[in-house]
C-alpha cells in the first residue's frame, strides 16, 4: 500500500473509532441509572402523636395524612387541615397527600355515592364538595389527593395461613370461589365499562380545572382486583385487561394533575405473569409522569387467583420494580398498604415496620447503584 493511501486509511479508521467511542459513551450516559427521587411513605394511622412518633422512629418522613375533619354540606375544615400539617412538621414529617372521600369501600358504604351511580343532580352537589376539598388541600400545601372510582368494594374470598412465615394470614381472591359465594348485585345494578368511564369523566371534567388552579395532583387507585366482565353486574374500568384500562384512563386528559396512586399489587392481580408483565406498565405510565404515589404490595398468583403476601416472598422481585421506578424518574412516596396479619396483638405495626425497613433497604440499594 502506498504511503498516502495508508495514511488516509489510518485517518479514516481513527475517525471511525472516535465516532464509535463517542457513540458508546453517549449510550453509556443514556443508560446510566438516574438519581433516586422517591421516598418511603405511608397512608395509615393519620396524624396523631402516637402515629407520627411511630413513623419517625422508622424513618418515614412523608405521609398521606388521611383527611381533615369534614364540615357537613361544605367540605374539609381548613383550620383542622393546617393543624395536621403543623403536627407533622414537629417531627420533620412532610404531609404530602390526603385521601379523598371516594374510597374502595364500595358504593353501599362510600360517603359520596352518586358520582359513581351517575345520578344527577345529586352528583353535582357532591362534586362541589370535592372542589372545595381541593381548595383546602392546596391551601394546606398538599401535593396529591388519592381516590378511587369504584362501585364494588375490594374483593376477597378468604384467608390463607402460612406456616412458613409464623402462621401469618394472607388475604385471598379466587374467582371460582367468589362465584360459589354468590354475592348479590349492588344498588348500582348493571354498569358497563362505558358507563364507568362516562361517570369518571363527568367528575374529572369538573374537578381537574380546580386541581390545576390549586396545583394538586389527583391520583386514582385502580379497582382491586381487576375482575371478569360483568361480575356482580359491574365491569370495572380496569378490567378485564388491566394494562389497556390503565392506558385508557391515562389518556383521558393531557394534564400533569391527572394520574395514578399506582398500586403495584392491584395491577399485578390483573396479570398472568406479574413478575415480567408489571415492568412495561411501570415504564409506560412512568414515562408519562403519571405515577404520583406507589403502593408496594406483593402477591403470589395473578389474574383471578392470588394471595397478598409480604414484600419479599411474592412473585415480583421488588428490587427490579424499584429500580424501574427510579429509571422513569418517579419522585413520590413508596408506601406499604395491605399487610399480612397474625395472632399477635401487635400484628399490624409489626408488619408495617417490616415493610418500612424493606422499602428503605431497596431505596438504598438502587441509590448506591447510581453512585457506583
Amino acid at each position: 500500500m502506498k504511503r498516502n493511501s495508508f495514511i488516509k486509511v489510518m485517518a479514516a479508521s481513527s475517525v471511525g473509532a472516535a465516532a464509535f467511542g463517542a457513540e458508546q459513551a453517549r449510550a453509556e450516559v443514556k443508560a446510566a441509572p438516574k438519581k433516586v427521587l422517591m421516598k418511603v411513605g405511608c397512608q395509615s394511622g393519620g396524624t396523631s402523636v402516637e402515629n407520627l412518633e411511630f413513623k419517625a422512629r422508622h424513618g418515614v418522613y412523608n405521609l398521606d395524612g388521611g383527611s381533615p375533619k369534614t364540615i357537613p354540606g361544605k367540605g374539609w375544615d381548613l383550620d383542622d387541615s393546617m393543624k395536621k400539617r403543623e403536627a407533622c412538621e414537629k417531627y420533620g414529617i412532610s404531609l404530602d397527600a390526603y385521601h379523598y372521600p371516594l374510597t374502595s369501600a364500595g358504593i353501599d358504604k362510600v360517603e359520596y355515592p352518586n358520582i359513581m351511580l351517575g345520578k344527577s343532580p345529586e352528583r353535582d352537589r357532591e362534586i362541589e364538595i370535592l372542589q372545595q376539598m381541593i381548595q383546602v388541600a392546596g391551601k394546606t400545601g398538599i401535593k396529591v389527593l388519592n381516590y378511587n372510582t369504584t362501585i364494588l368494594p375490594v374483593l376477597r374470598t378468604g384467608r390463607y395461613t402460612d406456616p412458613k412465615r409464623g402462621n401469618a394470614s394472607y388475604s385471598v381472591w379466587n374467582y371460582e370461589e367468589a362465584l360459589k359465594q354468590n354475592h348479590p348485585k349492588t344498588v348500582a345494578g348493571d354498569v358497563s365499562i362505558e358507563q364507568m368511564f362516562e361517570r369518571i369523566t363527568y367528575m374529572l371534567d369538573r374537578i381537574l380545572p380546580v386541581a390545576k388552579e390549586y396545583k394538586v395532583k389527583l391520583a386514582n387507585h385502580i379497582a382491586d382486583p381487576p375482575a371478569p366482565v360483568g361480575y356482580r353486574g359491574i365491569t370495572r374500568w380496569n378490567s378485564p385487561d388491566v394494562f389497556k384500562g390503565i392506558q385508557r384512563f391515562a389518556k383521558l386528559y393531557d394534564s400533569e394533575y391527572h394520574g395514578f396512586n399506582f398500586c403495584i399489587g392491584s395491577i399485578a392481580e390483573g396479570l398472568k405473569d406479574p413478575k415480567t408483565e408489571i415492568m412495561p406498565i411501570i415504564k409506560w405510565v412512568g414515562e408519562r409522569n403519571q405515577i404520583f404515589n406507589v403502593h408496594l404490595r406483593n402477591i403470589k398468583g395473578g389474574w383471578n387467583n392470588f394471595q397478598e403476601v409480604y414484600p419479599d416472598n411474592g412473585d415480583m422481585n421488588f428490587l427490579h420494580v424499584v429500580r424501574a421506578l427510579r429509571d422513569v424518574g418517579f419522585s413520590g412516596m413508596v408506601m406499604p398498604d395491605h399487610v399480612p396479619h397474625h395472632h399477635d396483638a401487635g400484628s399490624t405495626p409489626q408488619a408495617f415496620s417490616f415493610a418500612y425497613g424493606y422499602i428503605k433497604g431497596l431505596l438504598q440499594a438502587v441509590s448506591d447503584e447510581v453512585k457506583s
